[in-house]
């Protein structure tokens, strides 16, 4: 059974980092192209994020290039999120995902991880 675990987050303020985590399981991560999304209080799920199965290409949107970074470890089947620079607009619970993020056919597997950023 597939299964991803998000972990990492927590409050912070503005301009600061914080780490997010995603432990996977149940199938083979390294020929997967792998995702973040996230879901603001009250808004629609927002795709953050993607790394393909090679690590060799990424891709952000756009409000988050430059002080988000997405990598991820095919040894320690783990993905990761660097988010520095935080804003208050990126508070929000963080999801990841294997494949291809199409919002209107999926669901997170896992619980997800919260990032509050307030002063």
């Amino acid at each position: 059974e597939m299964r991803l675990v998000e972990s990492g987050g927590g409050l912070a303020q503005p301009g600061e980092s914080l780490r997010l985590s995603c432990t996977a399981s149940g199938f083979d991560f390294s020929n997967w192209d792998m995702f973040w999304v996230r879901r603001a209080p009250g808004k629609d799920l927002e795709w953050v994020s993607m790394i393909t199965s090679a690590g060799d290409q990424t891709n952000y949107v756009s409000s988050v290039k430059g002080r988000f970074t997405i990598s991820s470890d095919d040894v320690k089947n783990m993905l990761y999120l660097q988010l520095n620079e935080l804003k208050p607009e990126d508070t929000g619970m963080y999801y990841c995902g294997e494949g291809i993020f199409v919002s209107s056919r999926w669901s997170p597997r896992g619980q997800g991880t919260q990032v509050t950023v307030s002063l």
